[in-house]
């Protein structure tokens, strides 16, 4: 029994809300670009994800996940990409964490700071960096494949309507997820302030896990 194509639909909501709320590259960024610079350079950030996200469906679709396994060396090529990208945006949250440990700054240096911290992970331009996480990552692709494919019935007449149904749904719980992630980020920003060395703290754990997603998708493998 489906419903316009979807099988066991409320399994799936479950099981996408769950994937959601899994932290991951894409959910910390918003966070952070969201406790930098506020809720509008987060909703930047947000999109950035948005249309990623909606590429690799589109790619998935479109039968990417079988490309990548018909030729390694492009999925090797990918991954080692986002791996790198990843590894850069860590790299550079723990210097200037490191930097404000060091300093101490007060409150109105410390505003500056944010600044530069923004400008060195790439906040100022939060869609553009959100959408390269999003989109250097291969996995993804896979994952989304092995998981879309449970819930579409096989001998309905028009596939494309139940994964325009799972789509929407995956869509929606992550933009609910990512608004309150950004507004989450805004408070803490007013703590931050405050308190610098905190803040420093903070952004060194969410450097160390970028670094940690980074190794995470260079031994990822196709299976």
């Amino acid at each position: 029994m489906s419903w316009y194509g979807v099988t066991d639909i409320w399994t799936y909501v479950i099981g996408a809300i769950g994937i959601i709320l899994l932290p991951g590259p894409n959910s910390l960024f918003v966070l952070s670009v969201a406790t930098a610079r506020g809720v509008r350079a987060g909703y930047r950030g947000a999109m950035g994800v948005f249309v990623g996200d909606s590429v690799l469906l589109a790619l998935v679709g479109l039968g990417a996940a079988g490309l990548l396994r018909s030729y390694p060396a492009l999925f090797m090529a990918v991954k080692y990409a986002g791996a790198v990208y990843l590894s850069w945006v860590g790299l550079n949250l723990l210097r200037a964490a490191v930097w404000r440990w060091r300093s101490g700054v007060a409150l109105a240096q410390a505003d500056a700071d944010t600044s530069r911290l923004g400008a060195g992970v790439g906040m100022d331009q939060p869609f553009r960096r959100a959408l390269v996480i999003s989109l250097l990552n291969p996995k993804a692709i896979l994952f989304l494949l092995s998981f879309f494919v449970q819930f579409i019935d096989p001998g309905y007449e028009a596939p494309i309507v139940p994964f325009l149904i799972l789509s929407a749904i995956i869509m929606a719980a992550s933009a609910a997820y990512l608004s309150a992630l950004i507004f989450a980020g805004v408070r803490l920003a007013q703590t931050f302030r405050r308190r610098v060395r905190l803040s420093a703290t903070l952004s060194a754990g969410v450097g160390g896990l970028f670094m940690w997603f980074a190794a995470k998708l260079a031994s990822a493998s196709l299976h």
